[in-house]
């Protein structure tokens, strides 16, 4: 028989915590710990050996894998802590989602966005992406937020949940590489036929050019001139800034050489398309 209890006893939500059960939490955490290690830090290498395409498909599931470890370590330690009585837990569920819901309204939003990407993939690891104002490769995927290497090697973390309220522009889309476009704006008085040769001639030549895929060369006429847009792909997406820079200087080499005069008027809009 159960003994009976004084009513005007406060109820307490936290057992006694004994020597033995402070061992057994210790151990849980560790075991949660070393899982998340060993994922984290022996997953990415087996699967680069895979190819591309099983590292896109994996690695993004490792910060869910991080998440569930740890949930359930703490469904594991909640019983050890708490009095298993029904009061406890109204009260220990309600304090918590009260505090959750202030405290990591942010936090959590970012978590559901970055669940809906695992679905939508606006995004990849190895993607180049601009956010906003941020343009730069995706190298970490994270349950709350991914983190951005730009071109000036910065670091930058942004939240999933800029999805929300952000475009999204992805270079490549999961592809090794990506459109390269060099913009030339030119006196019009010249052989347009011939330039436009010419320049795409000077991508084809550049030493980072994917020859497999199409070189095209868009030309706009303006009040104040001729523009010429070219674009191509460089064998690497990482090579999207010498092939870019590349392809100008070749450029502008030609039109020196054919004689065309630069544009001289301001521009008062960029090109189209």
């Amino acid at each position: 028989m159960e003994p009976i209890t004084d009513a005007s006893e406060p109820a307490t939500i936290l057992r006694p915590i004994s020597g033995a059960d402070a061992l057994e939490i210790a151990v849980i955490v560790a075991i949660a710990i070393a899982a998340v290690i060993l994922v984290e830090r022996g997953l990415p290498p087996i699967v680069a050996r895979l190819g591309p395409r099983v590292r896109i498909l994996v690695l993004p599931w490792v910060p869910v894998f991080r998440l569930a470890a740890f949930l359930l370590a703490a469904l594991l330690i909640l019983p050890i802590v708490v009095e298993p009585r029904t009061e406890s837990l109204i009260a220990l569920l309600g304090a918590g989602a009260v505090a959750i819901g202030f405290a990591f309204k942010d936090y959590l939003t970012s978590i559901l966005a970055g669940v809906i990407v695992l679905f939508e993939r606006p995004y990849r690891q190895g993607d180049w992406v601009r956010i906003g104002d941020v343009y730069g490769e995706v190298r970490e995927m994270g349950m709350r937020a991914l983190r951005i290497v730009t071109p000036d090697d910065d670091v930058v973390t942004v939240p999933h949940g800029r999805i929300w309220d952000s475009v999204v522009r992805n270079a490549n889309d999961g592809s090794p590489t990506l459109q390269c476009v060099a913009d030339f704006h030119v006196h019009p008085d010249h052989d347009a036929a011939r330039l436009r040769q010419a320049l795409g001639d000077a991508a084809l030549a550049s030493p980072w050019v994917d020859v497999a895929r199409p070189i095209t060369v868009v030309v706009a006429e303006r009040p104040w001139g001729t523009c010429y847009r070219v674009r191509a792909y460089p064998i690497a997406a990482e090579d999207q800034f010498r092939f870019a820079s590349d392809v100008t200087v070749r450029g502008k080499g030609l039109i020196a050489e054919l004689g065309v005069r630069p544009a001289t008027a301001p521009l008062a809009e960029p090109m189209a398309g």
